[in-house]
């Protein structure tokens, strides 16, 4: 006993300074990564891929072949109105599907095979019949993301009701004069001809979490590899005698055995690896098995579980063993700081600022969640971004092993060792 009070800490400049800036700098990151990356998606957005489809088979007009649905596809993809937000992708029918069903597209924008028919059919309608609306058809995606196929539908919606209008006003110039002889509903649609239709282009079962449930699936491999790390990396630690372990009033305090900082990092790992095959299992189990999580593929997505988790929980315990006790907060901040915004989730990439869309090449969060959306909305198909998940994970646990053991390699060669030969203790402590 040294007879100073334990209160008399809080004098310390140190301690006040150290916490504060710790503390601080956490959460003004905190704030920038999650508020700067969704404060105006509508503003950022660029290139958000969205289908545009013409199915009009066209009809004789006046003596002349006509074909409505091509100028309107036309003149959509060559609108400057809208800037770069939407990138139009000209494509047929087969072709959007399968973009729909693979995540490529956020929407889509579809005139059918009679609306150049049922246009000309409105300048013709005698008084006897009432006049058919041709339709202009919206396809939503909430499989790519909510906010994006909101994003793409509000787009095509707005395009198509510009595209009817523009044709409203062809058709009155053409008619002139004889509008007077149609009967009255056939004049009032001739100012807007077209009606436009929303339905949802790739249907979800109904406990997909309108299209979250595999973002939140992957989040949850993510933070339990993470959290996962820092308890075993602690229980490594007291195993090997490097710390104590207080249960309730008791301390203990194993006998040391010394471990290179290497050796440290690839018994944790090893420890990881073979507990990520519990975890995986457990958080499918809860998702699927207990919460009645809409799934497929069901050993495909348990391998790709385990694997997730063990990625992640390898990558933390890297950056636990180079950095030591500020290590959590950098995984903290790697793992879910900066992956939760940039996971293509509730926030499609396209509406991201740059520095975001920079981040999210690589985050690992994004990885993981479009290999999961894969499995469970895309039938598992490689080029829905489960081949991307399965590369970039075997890319991280890499760059994870090299950075890992290449510093603290070198740490072990420079002699920085976790407990310095001279200051090594004769006796090791013991239970108390």
């Amino acid at each position: 006993m040294n007879g100073i009070h334990p209160f008399r800490v809080l004098r310390a400049r140190p301690l006040w300074i150290a916490s504060g800036v710790i503390t601080g700098v956490l959460a003004l990151l905190f704030a920038v990564l999650y508020v700067g990356a969704n404060i105006d998606p509508a503003g950022h957005m660029k290139n958000l891929p969205v289908g545009l489809v013409n199915a009009d088979k066209g009809a004789a007009v006046g003596g002349k072949q006509v074909n409505l649905g091509a100028q309107i596809t036309e003149s959509i993809s060559k609108s400057t109105v809208g800037g770069d937000k939407i990138d139009w992708k000209v494509m047929d029918e087969r072709e959007v599907t399968e973009e729909l069903g693979k995540g490529k597209l956020y929407g889509a924008l579809v005139v059918p095979a009679d609306f150049t028919s049922s246009v000309a059919a409105l300048t013709g309608t005698t008084a006897a019949r009432t006049p058919a609306r041709p339709t202009l058809t919206v396809l939503t995606n909430q499989s790519a993301g909510s906010l994006g196929s909101s994003l793409a539908r509000v787009a095509t919606t707005q395009a198509a009701e510009s595209a009817s209008l523009h044709i409203g006003k062809e058709l009155t110039a053409q008619t002139g004069a004889q509008q007077a002889k149609l009967p009255a509903a056939a004049r009032i649609l001739l100012a807007d001809p077209a009606a436009v239709t929303v339905k949802d282009g790739h249907p979800l079962d109904s406990h997909s979490g309108l299209g979250l449930a595999a973002f939140y699936y992957a989040l949850a491999l993510v933070v339990v590899g993470m959290l996962s790390a820092n308890v075993i990396s602690g229980q490594v630690d007291q195993t090997l005698g490097y710390t104590h372990n207080d249960l309730g009033p008791l301390r203990l305090h194993r006998p040391l055995i010394r471990a290179t900082r290497v050796q440290t990092l690839a018994i944790s790992s090893t420890l990881m690896a073979a507990l990520s095959l519990l975890m995986g299992t457990l958080v499918m189990v809860g998702a699927v098995g207990i919460m009645g999580m809409d799934a497929s593929h069901l050993p495909l997505l348990w391998l790709f579980s385990v694997c997730a988790v063990a990625v992640s929980g390898i990558g933390a315990l890297t950056l636990l063993a180079v950095f030591g006790t500020p290590g959590m907060l950098v995984a903290t901040l790697v793992f879910i700081g900066m992956a939760v915004p940039t996971a293509n989730a509730t926030t499609p990439i396209q509406a991201l600022p740059g520095f975001y869309r920079f981040l999210a090449e690589f985050e690992p969060l994004r990885q993981i969640a479009g290999g999961v959306r894969a499995i469970l909305y895309y039938d598992a198909q490689g080029d829905a971004g489960l081949t991307r998940g399965w590369v970039m994970m075997a890319a991280g646990l890499v760059a994870a092993a090299l950075f890992g053991f290449g510093v603290l390699g070198w740490y072990d060669r420079k002699g920085l060792h976790r407990i310095p030969v001279e200051a090594e203790p004769e006796k090791n402590a013991t239970a108390v």
